[in-house]
């Protein structure tokens, strides 16, 4: 499935974004999709996923509270709701097939894709 994360751009701390992720020549129903970012200088990191086998949606710690994950069937689209932005949140974020994974009483976002992760979208926190 190709997939284009789209939404990004820039705002001020504290203000909100909805990134939102689409799929070209196929449904996103049989998908379980994450969203991942990267930081200039920093290594990839899963923000939120969902996991297929309890249903459970994974939100690294530093987004908790302030992403939400969703989705739309109907627009097969997959969402991103990001509020109260913070500087360190600027970064290119991807969606792409993804699961969350459970490891002894933690979770982490494993990507479920060996192909290519598209451009992203760049989100942009300063002021």
């Amino acid at each position: 499935v190709q997939l284009q994360a789209s939404g990004g751009g820039l705002v001020q701390p504290g203000g909100s974004l909805t990134l939102s992720c689409t799929a070209s020549g196929s449904t996103l129903d049989d998908y379980n999709i994450g969203w991942f970012r990267q930081a200039p200088g920093k290594e990839r990191e899963g923000v939120s996923c969902r996991s297929s086998r309890d249903g459970f949606t994974y939100y690294t710690d530093s987004v908790k509270g302030r992403f939400t994950l969703s989705r739309d069937n109907a627009k097969n689209t997959v969402y991103l709701q990001m509020n109260s932005l913070k500087p360190e949140d600027t970064a290119v974020y991807y969606c792409i097939p993804a699961d969350a994974i459970r490891d002894r009483s933690t979770y982490y976002c494993a990507p479920e894709t060996l192909g290519s992760w598209g451009q992203g979208t760049q989100v942009t926190v300063s002021s």
